[in-house]
């Protein structure tokens, strides 16, 4: 999105290492635009002329003030955003940025290949490499996995991602107002001759109106039978430019409610998304202290999900306030583990202070792990930005993936958000980076934004009785179609597919899906019907051969900023899809 990359121009002001300065610049002799600047040139390029040309302007006593003036001159210079969104984000961001500047040392290179990736600058990751640290027990023999016994018990899961609740969304308003997020009550209305946002949702820069998120929780408690929710983040709107905390909290509050409303006797395990905090984004590790601190909405997550919604128990508040995750029973045999994936959000700017381990996370992980493995319990991990994609960074994703490939044995299910699609990444050996091992699911977002049919999945699970698994057995993906919702004013959730009879797959276990990927290399309709289901039956654009390469390449890479489990795919194609 455009406006993550303006945020990197914010940003060098106080990352570059140097101190502040500013001294007169004439915006209007042009001289960004005799670079031949614009949007579409924005590259890695201009990025780091940018970058330099800022820190070449900056002189000592510079304020806020005239740091914030010059962000916002550029942005509406080189048209970033419209003049609203960058007067807004400016003064969103920069509280951020300068308690960023306190600590953080990063050169423009470094900066430029944070935000815009690999491709960008120096090839190696921003930031040193770390490691966790392990306990001297043997990893146990893995043991693969099989069907259990015909007619034993199962478990089933509703997987809710990224609702993107928009409180102002206004039915017929302007839905190209050229904006991060439109269809709202002040975007005005639309242009002639073109369509206004539509009655229960729009396929353009648009999230979610309340009564659609009502009419899917009438439609749920109705219809399907489920013994619990898993529920990974994002729930408000893309709004990112003028979000305040309270605004947050408010939403946090609302869906709490009617969650509660249609689901009062229903187990939820909720995971925190990037978009839940204000700014968008911004999780300070726990060192950061006073106004800048993340307590507020830590302290705000144990009171909806401890204390309003008995959904946790209060043995989990004190993780909830440390770092934003938990770990808590299901049954005695098997755990949820619930990640804070802003730990490894490489658009996270408190990171650039020190993006070790932040708040214990993984050290805790494998603390957790271990006691589960002593117990011979099961696991389940929840998170919102998947360990493999671009988002996520480097270190933190390495050594996220040694903790899987230790703990095999004691982790049977992964369960994230944040791409709105409907995807997977399949995890691989370190010694065998033949033999797969976990899946990372990613069921699809109920917002529409952008081009996408609101969906849910029901997951089928092994369990609950001695000796489970807890392994998923089967899902089936429901969506709804946004086109005829819009045409008869009637939404209609329908099925969309079942991964065993659409892909002919016989298990849901990781060799299963390595071997689906695998045949998708060879097998262009089996791909296409992929394509079409990842997208949620609502696919724009073609995809030609290195498309195909490279989107299967994202499913065989659970590692960011890694092509090595890739195979046969050009490592500079597309790598994951992400949203800001």
């Amino acid at each position: 999105m455009k406006t993550c990359i303006f945020l990197l121009i914010l940003s060098t002001y106080s990352v570059v290492g140097k101190p502040l300065h500013f001294n007169s610049y004439d915006l209007s002799a042009g001289k960004f635009k005799s670079w031949g600047l614009s949007l579409k040139t924005l590259d890695c390029f201009a990025c780091r002329v940018a970058v330099k040309e800022i820190d070449d302007l900056i002189k000592t006593n510079a304020t806020k003030d005239d740091v914030a003036k010059l962000a916002t001159d550029i942005c509406d210079l080189l048209q970033i955003e419209t003049d609203r969104v960058c007067e807004y984000i400016v003064r969103e961001f920069e509280p951020e940025i300068f308690g960023v500047a306190v600590g953080a040392v990063i050169s423009p290179d470094e900066l430029c290949t944070r935000l815009l990736g690999v491709t960008c600058g120096d090839p190696s990751d921003p930031g040193s490499p770390w490691n966790v640290t392990f306990p001297n027990i043997p990893k146990p023999t893995p043991t693969p996995p099989k069907p259990p016994k015909a007619g034993s018990p199962t478990l089933r899961i509703l997987h809710l991602t990224d609702l993107h609740y928009d409180r102002r969304y206004k039915v017929g308003s302007n839905a190209e107002c050229g904006e991060p997020l439109c269809c709202r009550d002040n975007d005005g209305p639309p242009a002639k001759g073109v369509a206004g946002a539509g009655a229960w949702g729009d396929y353009r820069y648009c999230d979610s109106p309340k009564w659609l998120i009502i009419n899917l929780l009438e439609h749920l408690s109705s219809t399907e039978k489920f013994d619990a929710i898993y529920m990974t983040g994002d729930l408000p709107a893309h709004n990112v430019w003028n979000q305040t905390r309270d605004d947050e909290l408010e939403i946090l509050n609302e869906v709490t409610d009617m969650l509660l409303k249609y689901f009062p006797n229903t187990k939820i395990f909720p995971a925190i998304g990037n978009h839940e905090s204000a700014p968008v984004n911004s999780f300070p590790p726990p060192y950061v202290k006073g106004k800048n601190s993340i307590d507020w909405l830590y302290t705000a997550f144990g009171k909806a999900w401890i204390d309003t919604a008995h959904w946790l128990p209060e043995d989990t508040r004190a993780t909830i306030k440390q770092g934003g995750y938990y770990a808590t029973e299901f049954f005695p045999d098997l755990l949820i583990v619930s990640l804070n994936m802003n730990m490894c959000n490489n658009q996270n700017w408190w990171l650039l202070i020190n993006e070790t381990d932040p708040a214990g996370e993984l050290q805790w992980l494998i603390s957790t792990l271990q006691k589960a493995e002593d117990k011979n319990q099961k696991v389940h991990i929840l998170g919102h930005i998947a360990p493999g994609s671009g988002d996520c960074l480097k270190w933190w994703s390495w050594n996220y993936y040694q903790i899987v490939n230790r703990y095999e044995s004691t982790i049977t299910g992964q369960y994230f958000g944040h791409t709105h699609i409907q995807s997977l990444e399949v995890m691989y050996d370190l010694t065998n980076k033949s033999r797969p091992i976990n899946v990372v699911h990613m069921p699809g977002s109920v917002t529409t934004y952008k081009h996408l049919n609101p969906g849910y999945r029901i997951c089928e699970m092994d369990g609950h009785y001695n000796g489970s698994s807890y392994m998923m057995l089967d899902y089936n993906n429901t969506i709804l179609n946004l086109t005829e919702a819009n045409l008869t004013n009637k939404p209609v959730w329908q099925f969309a597919y079942n991964p065993k009879t659409e892909y002919g797959m016989k298990n849901l276990f990781p060799e299963d899906w390595n071997d689906f990927v695998q045949r998708m290399k060879t097998d262009r309709p089996l791909f296409d019907r992929f394509r079409k289901n990842m997208f949620k039956s609502h696919v724009t654009g073609t995809c030609d051969e290195s498309c195909r390469k490279g989107q299967i390449c994202s499913l065989e890479s659970g590692r960011s900023n890694d092509d090595t489990f890739c195979k046969d795919a050009d490592v500079d194609l597309y790598k994951a899809v992400t949203l800001c």
